[in-house]
């Protein structure tokens, strides 16, 4: 059959989302990575602008781990031992020594009893969600909740879905006094860290209104965390919203090794209980192949190096660079959020102007991420710069004074309010 008709439909949707500014456009290609050197940090080269270096201001390595040498030697002495891919999935053959050592050891830095590895985080929160719901659940969610908690929500079956206003504590608590009598369970859904401004949940609050509405539901609230941003970010440890918010209460943590643990898939640590429930119930862990043996274990030494010195000198530094960076921003004029994550984002709250700076940025070899309509509301357009622990003083510097140029020669009389 010739497709002639539906190309001709999808090429005028792409129009479409060209036209109202949203369109991702290609995709840039790293082709290297050059070591830090003296007072500079990493920097990257990319397909079709020749040696020209860029400053990496749009990661999720918090820490920098991507590229330590004990997660290459690591993952290439597994991948030598086990091969690169399992070749099944977990309950077939695909199960290896390094899955299960990395499953107890991210038990343990989260304080649960199991942990079950997964393809990726967002695969992690869909099957969560969509596995424990039933004709009897209502899930409760915050409106800023990320894109996969949203689509969880619409493939899962529950008796209603119900938002609660952005971190409104009063409306979350409305939201579970509507739901007495109308359900067995409550799956309570937020965000650890908002990825898109780097401010986290009140998540002591939440598990404080929970307490005291838990027995009025025949099996009671789930409190769910998905703080893929929050681990290995926030905290003295790297443990997260939990730590830094010091809650009680979360009954399911998900996580990524994708971001600050530099590796890639993701994860979820509960009970034993919930855990062996969700290998037997969930499909999206049953039918696909976990991360390779060698993934795992460059994860296991993530791991080991943020349980460490090392980790605990990283996260110092981390942090540093994050206030140094924010300050900055504020010091040249600039709105940003209040916030100790590495997410600092830089409010334009007009479109065209986001995509000038983001422009301006990238010409002076500054890579950073501008996020408008309809990723975010009208009005909260956004630069999202990303602190990680490989940057450097001389690093952020640079960086600001690229912002500070663009200040002064190009944005018009004062930024919008």
């Amino acid at each position: 059959m010739s497709l002639t008709k539906f190309v001709e439909a999808l090429n005028a949707e792409i129009a479409s989302i060209e036209e109202s500014g949203t369109a991702k456009g290609y995709e840039r290609v790293v082709t290297a990575f050059i070591p830090p050197s003296g007072k500079k940090g990493p920097r990257f080269l990319l397909q079709g602008f020749g040696d020209k270096q860029f400053i990496r201001m749009n990661s999720n390595s918090y820490l920098g781990l991507s590229v330590h040498p004990r997660l290459i030697k690591a993952e290439e002495d597994a991948a030598k031992k086990y091969g690169v891919g399992p070749g099944a999935v977990r309950f077939i053959s695909g199960t290896y020594e390094p899955h299960a050592e990395l499953e107890r050891k991210l038990a343990a830095f989260h304080h649960r009893e199991d942990c079950m590895i997964a393809s990726a985080a967002y695969t992690s929160v869909l099957g969560v969600i969509v596995t424990l719901a039933t004709p009897e659940t209502i899930i409760i969610s915050d409106e800023l909740n990320h894109n996969c908690i949203i689509n969880a929500m619409k493939l899962a079956r529950p008796k209603d879905r119900k938002v609660y206003r952005h971190m409104n504590m009063a409306d979350f608590e409305r939201k579970i006094v509507e739901s007495i009598g109308q359900c067995d369970t409550l799956l309570v859904i937020t965000d650890g860290v908002f990825s898109m401004r780097g401010v986290f949940a009140p998540l002591q609050t939440i598990c404080e209104i929970v307490g005291k509405y838990n027995d009025r539901f025949s099996r009671g609230i789930v409190v769910i965390v998905d703080d893929s941003h929050g681990v290995g970010a926030l905290g003295k440890t790297g443990r997260g919203t939990e730590e830094i918010t010091q809650a009680k209460g979360v009954d399911i943590i998900v996580a990524t090794l994708g971001k600050a643990f530099g590796v890639n898939g993701g994860y979820v640590c509960s009970s034993k209980e919930v855990i062996r429930y969700l290998r037997e119930r969930n499909q999206l862990y049953i039918f696909t192949n976990p991360i390779t043996q060698g993934e795992a274990a460059a994860g296991v030494a993530a791991i080991d190096i943020l349980d460490s010195n090392e980790g605990r000198d990283l996260l110092l530094h981390l942090h540093s660079m994050t206030v140094f960076f924010r300050n900055g921003l504020i010091a040249f004029g600039y709105e940003t959020l209040s916030s100790p994550h590495p997410v600092v984002p830089l409010l334009v709250r007009e479109t065209e102007k986001t995509k000038q700076l983001v422009n301006f940025l990238f010409e002076n070899g500054v890579l950073a991420t501008g996020l408008n309509y309809p990723i975010v509301p009208k009005g909260d357009e956004l630069i999202r710069f990303q602190v990680n622990a490989s940057h450097t003083l001389h690093d952020l510097e640079s960086v600001l004074g690229v912002l500070a140029a663009f200040r002064h020669h190009c944005w018009n009389k004062q930024p919008p309010a």
